[in-house]
């Protein structure tokens, strides 16, 4: 039987996962991989990308969180939120992802399997959504079909109950603010714990 951990050591760099968020990711942020994931989507290689990590407390190998409020990052994932946050001198991030920006988008997927995929990595996963740059967003695997040639694997979820808005990104570089940069499919539920922890809304 093979395992998980084994499974993803097997996986090739130059290819990506498919997975139930509809997402391509890649098993480890190097500069291959990367570069195939803008290839593939025809995506501007000034359009950042995000990163998925297995747990809250991972956040900050990749970015600063010393500045939120105690209980904020565990209050808001894992979910449907993307964290905009600065790198920082500590991250331990490829700094070929997205060059030249101090700052980064962090997840953690509320999806064990997922969590478990990075988990077994030991690195940050890559991520966008699975559709053609432009395209509309996939809801499910059948959405992005004609893509599949490029993937290693592809596994069915099922179909995004949250449909095509996708993940609520908010940017909380600043102490004490925030900003919500894309009202995705829980901008309410977001704002909601930011206002709580006493972080002011700013335009």
């Amino acid at each position: 039987m093979i395992t998980l951990k084994k499974q993803s050591r097997r996986l090739e760099l130059s290819k990506l996962l498919r997975c139930l968020l509809i997402h391509f990711m890649d098993l480890h942020v190097m500069p291959e991989a990367v570069n195939k994931i803008y290839e593939i989507k025809g995506r501007k290689q000034t359009s950042p990308l995000a990163i998925s990590v297995a747990d809250v407390s991972d956040i900050s190998c990749f970015a600063t969180v010393d500045h939120l409020p105690n209980g904020l990052l565990d209050s808001l994932l894992p979910g449907p939120v993307t964290v905009v946050l600065r790198r920082g001198d500590s991250s331990i991030l490829d700094k070929s992802l997205n060059p030249g920006l101090d700052s980064i988008g962090v997840r953690v997927p509320d999806f064990n399997f997922i969590r478990a995929v990075a988990r077994g990595s030991v690195s940050a996963l890559a991520l966008t959504s699975a559709n053609l740059s432009g395209q509309p967003s996939s809801v499910s695997i059948k959405d992005f079909e004609n893509l599949w040639q490029h993937c290693a694997y592809v596994y069915d979820g099922g179909v995004l109950p949250s449909g095509r808005a996708g993940s609520t990104v908010v940017d909380l570089i600043k102490p004490g603010l925030f900003k919500i940069l894309r009202p995705g499919s829980a901008r309410q539920e977001t704002t909601a714990i930011l206002e709580k922890f006493c972080l002011e809304e700013v335009p």
